[in-house]
């Protein structure tokens, strides 16, 4: 299906496009220089082309919560609050704030913020977009970013109070998540006129996603590509490119081919066995980010046998972490030792990690009625070095008797199949977003968050669901960093996963790229990009 949105442009960019278009047509192969053509851009803006593994799986911040979805969404919607360089909470589409009380806080609104269909940006529209991802008819998988609100008041056009169900400390940090996009009060009402003519919800908005950002959508290819061109009303700096297109490449090898002949500027990610290629191009290189983010290998806990813990720490005991790092990731990134990285607040380096002991795991396999194995099955979507972990896996497990088949799955039945908990393992990543350890603990581990907000092992523990809970309501940091080593502990031991690594983003850049970054959740910054 092509989904298309026409832009206006200036009608000196279309005779300039004309002359382009011209020039190209002589080619015998116009698709490959078009591409190339394209990725070398202008001293004026340029195209900036993207090559990535996946595509969107939504452009409705309030829908998704995979990076393929807000690497896009995030540079069509803004949200109230953004995080800096440090991680911490900056003014964007709030101006200002301040906490009235623990359970009330009071934020002040940009004036003259246009969205991209022309209409305003104020008060009514933060509480239309809050009341919409916590309409249980929605089912957001964003909605435990702001489950704790209980009230929006509309003070006056500019100004927002919010209410809280108890105090929650992390609450700017949540402002600042991609899931708090704030969306077109105009696309919200069109969205849910659609849902009443049988629609799903965010059918209407992801297709037409109208946000207030410095690009604005064009059209989306499904599997082919997104592309977004800059807002030339933005209310801030301008864009200095004219456009991105990120193209979906699933294949390693042609996306670094991309970069070698110039048919994409930006490539992602580099495989790791593809590093000392791309290194040694004469006009690339691969950009290294320390992430926020853990790779893992989930059990599905509610389904035979990984309802006992002991299988499910037996596996863990049989998996050579460092054999993974050296051998799949060529030694890049940090091995971790539970849920968080380092750099995340809550992160307790005295938590002990289950150690690589295959002995140790026949003996708790047995004690749990399996001392001659068992099979089963475990799934990943087409990441090229997920599979080399799964393929690693399967023969690793084989020494403990565990007879493992793997399934390589699209993204996006990947991420439906394991959202409805149809899945024995499987292997996927999670990043932290916010910087704080409720956002890398509370969706992945609590009870409530089963399924596509992000606890996809569906895991249930009582006394761990609690820990969680009282950490994102304390507000003494000392008193956090407390609960948040219990809840460590706690999680390594009750073993819903096997914690892999804390991966390094590789990311493939042409030279004539100037000014890209990447945050340590992953999402790339594209407003001050320039190619030269």
């Amino acid at each position: 299906m092509f989904i298309s949105k026409k832009s206006i442009l200036s009608i000196g960019f279309l005779l300039m496009l004309s002359l382009f278009l011209a020039a190209c047509s002589g080619s015998g192969d116009k698709t490959n220089t078009d591409s190339k053509d394209k990725a070398k851009g202008d001293t004026k803006g340029g195209d900036l082309i993207i090559a990535s593994l996946s595509d969107a799986r939504s452009l409705d911040p309030h829908s998704s919560n995979d990076v393929p979805s807000s690497n896009v969404a995030s540079n069509i919607y803004e949200t109230l609050v953004y995080l800096d360089e440090n991680m911490e909470p900056t003014p964007l589409l709030a101006e200002s704030w301040e906490s009235i009380d623990d359970l009330t806080w009071e934020f002040k609104l940009k004036k003259d913020v246009k969205f991209h269909d022309g209409s305003d940006f104020n008060a009514n529209v933060v509480k239309a977009n809050l009341d919409r991802i916590l309409d249980e008819k929605i089912a957001s998988p964003r909605a435990f970013l702001f489950e704790m609100v209980t009230d929006v008041e509309v003070v006056d056009d500019y100004t927002v109070r919010i209410k809280t169900e108890y105090p929650f400390a992390p609450l700017l940090s949540h402002f600042s998540h991609t899931g708090g996009g704030m969306i077109s009060e105009e696309a919200i009402k069109k969205d849910y006129e659609e849902m009443e003519n049988g629609r799903e919800a965010g059918s209407y908005i992801s297709e037409n996603p109208v946000g207030t950002s410095y690009f604005k959508f064009e059209e989306w290819v499904p599997g082919e590509k997104i592309k977004l061109v800059r807002n030339e009303d933005y209310w801030g700096d301008k864009a200095k490119l004219n456009s991105v297109t990120f193209k979906v490449v699933p294949e390693a090898l042609t996306r670094v081919a991309d970069i070698e002949t110039a048919a994409a500027h930006v490539i992602e990610p580099v495989s790791p066995s593809d590093l000392s290629r791309v290194d040694g191009l004469s006009d690339a290189s691969v950009h290294r980010q320390a992430s926020a983010s853990l790779s893992y290998v989930g059990f599905n806990a509610e389904k035979e046998p990984f309802n006992d813990v002991r299988v499910r720490q037996a596996i863990s005991l049989a998996i050579d972490q460092e054999g993974i790092i050296s051998g799949i990731y060529e030694g890049t990134g940090i091995p971790a030792v539970g849920p968080l990285a380092p750099d995340v607040f809550g992160y307790d380096k005295s938590v002990k990690k289950i150690p690589f002991d295959p002995e140790k795991a026949k003996e708790l396999l047995a004690e749990a009625g399996f001392p001659d194995g068992f099979s089963t099955t475990i799934w990943t979507n087409d990441n090229p070095d997920r599979i080399k972990i799964a393929e690693y896996l399967q023969s690793k497990l084989k020494d403990i008797g565990i007879t493992v088949k793997v399934e390589v799955l699209e993204w996006g039945a990947y991420l439906d199949n394991t959202a409805n908990g149809k899945h024995d393992m499987f292997i996927l990543g999670w990043s932290v977003a916010t910087g704080d350890a409720d956002y890398g603990l509370y969706p992945m581990f609590h009870s409530e968050n089963v399924g596509e907000p992000g606890n996809r092992t569906f895991l249930k523990d009582p006394e761990l669901d609690a820990l969680l809970e009282q950490g994102r309501k304390e507000f003494d940091t000392d008193k956090r960093a407390a609960i948040y080593k219990e809840a460590q502990e706690k999680i390594v031991d009750l073993a819903p996963m096997v914690y892999i690594h804390h991966q390094e983003y590789l990311i493939g850049i042409r030279d004539e790229v100037k000014g890209f970054r990447v945050d340590p959740d992953g999402i790339f910054q594209l407003k001050d990009v320039t190619i030269e």
